[in-house]
């Protein structure tokens, strides 16, 4: 019970063995960094997993597809704004970058490349759910195990973070708060929202919180 309490509680990214003293490290540990892109690779397999499904895209896209039609840019370039006009709010929010900031756009867009063509893409509506549930589990997996190694967040985890010290509330709710709040604006802007973006948005929290836990659980505090 306890375990499953502090899934939906969890306050701060827990701090283990192998976690970085301090995110803008030039010289961090090779197991450390090993971590890192582990968990980088983890969260973009989830992405892949997800689109692969066919059932939805993920909140923060659906925001760039509004976006899109409003302005006539490209969903990649608008994608990239929403990324900037993020890490700007890292501002007031006190927010670091690190090697991990620029990493996981790199890994992460790299990994869905790599593996979407081997993953299934379902037909069946069930099978399509149930794809884009695990894709959504992999994602919390490789959040916990990122965001633990302390080297920099993405520019949406970051403002996760950054919103919960302010505000003091667990990280599944500002998480979801801030998917819900994205995929809200997005839809009124003329973004697609399918099934799979709606198990996202009331999805990712828990699963983030259930990474950070498991990791937590079984590594070494220091």
């Amino acid at each position: 019970m306890r375990f499953l309490r502090r899934i939906f509680t969890i306050k701060e990214v827990p701090s283990v063995s192998w976690s970085s003293d301090f995110p803008l490290n030039t010289k961090p540990r090779s197991y450390t960094v090993i971590m890192l892109i582990t968990g980088l690779f983890f969260f973009g397999l989830g992405e892949a997993i997800i689109i692969g499904s066919g059932s939805g895209v993920s909140p923060w896209t659906v925001l760039a597809q509004g976006i899109s039609i409003k302005t006539d840019l490209s969903v990649g370039t608008t994608t990239f704004l929403i990324s900037i006009a993020i890490l700007i709010f890292w501002i007031p929010l006190k927010q670091v970058p690190g090697i991990g900031t620029i990493l996981n756009a790199i890994i992460i867009a790299s990994t869905i490349d790599l593996t979407l063509p081997y993953l299934p893409q379902p037909n069946d509506t069930y099978l399509k759910l149930l794809q884009a549930c695990m894709g959504i589990f992999v994602v919390g997996l490789g959040s916990g195990i990122y965001l633990i190694s302390n080297l920099g967040p993405g520019p949406r985890d970051g403002l996760m973070i950054g919103l919960q010290k302010q505000t003091g509330t667990s990280i599944p709710l500002i998480r979801t708060i801030l998917e819900l709040s994205a995929v809200i604006s997005g839809w009124f802007l003329g973004g697609v929202v399918g099934i799979g973006t709606v198990l996202f948005v009331f999805g990712i929290g828990p699963c983030v919180g259930i990474g950070l836990t498991l990791v937590e659980k079984i590594s070494k505090k220091p």
